[in-house]
C-alpha cells in the first residue's frame, strides 16, 4: 500500500529516512512529503499551501493511500480525510491529535521574523525526549527548519462529516492508550471522539519514534495498513 508520510513541525521528508527501508521490506510504498515552507526552500508558505501539497500527493497515488501524520501534521492527515473521505484508505496519527474546525493549526511557540523556530529542548523535557540521547538532540536541533507563521497560525477548516467514517489509528508514543482514552472521553479531543473507527496503539518511545524506534514504527504502520484494506 502507498503510505504518505508527513512529519511534524521543524521536519522535512528526510525525517522518515530511518523508517522507509523497513516499510519497503514489509511490502509498502512509502512516500515521504516535504511540505511547502518546511524544507522546500520556499518562504512565506501558508497552511493552505501545505494542505494543497498533501491533497496533491493523495491524488497522485495509484490507489487510496494510508495518510500518516506525525505530531502537529496529524491535522494535515485529517484534513486529507475531510477533503476526500473516499480518497484515503485510512489515517494514522503519531503522537498528535487533529485540530478542531476554526482553531489555529499549531500556534504553540513564539514566532520571530515571520517564522516559528525550534524552541530548544526545554519545552519537551520528560516523556517526549526520554529516548533521545545528546547526539540525537544536537542533530535534530541543527537540522530543525523554522516553520512559517502562515502555517502555524493558519485556521483549520473541516467541512465533511464523512471524515469520521475513515479508519483512524492513534499511535501512542510518549503517552499511553489509557491516557488518550481519558482525554477523548473527557472532551479534549472532539475530532477523535467523533471518529467511528478509531484504534489506539501503544508504542514505547518518545515523541519522535521515526528516529528512535523506526523498525517498530514501520511494523505499526504496516499493521494499520492491513486493517485499512
Amino acid at each position: 500500500m502507498d503510505m504518505l508520510l508527513i512529519a511534524g513541525l521543524w521536519l522535512d521528508g528526510s525525517a522518515w529516512d530511518p523508517v522507509v527501508p523497513a516499510l519497503k521490506e514489509l511490502g509498502h510504498q512509502p512516500v515521504p512529503l516535504t511540505l511547502p515552507g518546511q524544507g522546500d526552500g520556499r518562504a512565506g508558505a501558508a497552511l493552505d499551501d501545505q494542505v494543497a501539497a498533501v491533497l496533491a500527493a493523495v491524488a497522485a497515488a495509484p490507489e487510496p493511500p494510508l495518510v500518516v501524520g506525525h505530531s502537529a501534521a496529524g491535522t494535515l492527515a485529517w484534513l486529507a480525510a475531510d477533503a476526500g473521505p473516499d480518497a484515503v484508505a485510512g489515517v494514522v496519527l503519531i503522537g498528535g491529535f487533529p485540530t478542531a474546525d476554526g482553531e489555529r493549526y499549531a500556534d504553540f511557540f513564539p514566532t520571530e521574523g515571520g517564522v516559528m523556530p525550534f524552541p530548544g529542548w526545554k519545552p519537551f523535557e520528560g516523556p517526549d525526549t526520554a529516548d533521545l540521547d545528546e547526539e540525537a538532540r544536537r542533530a535534530m536541533a541543527a537540522a530543525a527548519i523554522p516553520v512559517p507563521e502562515g502555517v502555524t497560525r493558519g485556521t483549520v477548516r473541516l467541512s465533511d462529516p464523512r471524515r469520521h467514517d475513515v479508519p483512524v489509528v492513534l499511535v501512542c508514543p510518549e503517552f499511553t492508550p489509557a491516557q488518550a482514552r481519558e482525554w477523548i472521553d473527557g472532551g479534549d479531543l472532539p475530532e477523535l471522539a467523533a471518529a467511528r473507527r478509531l484504534e489506539l496503539v501503544d508504542l514505547d518511545s518518545g515523541h519522535w519514534p521515526m528516529f528512535t524506534r523506526p523498525v517498530e514504527l514501520a511494523r505499526v504502520l504496516s499493521e494499520a495498513a492491513s486493517r485499512s484494506l
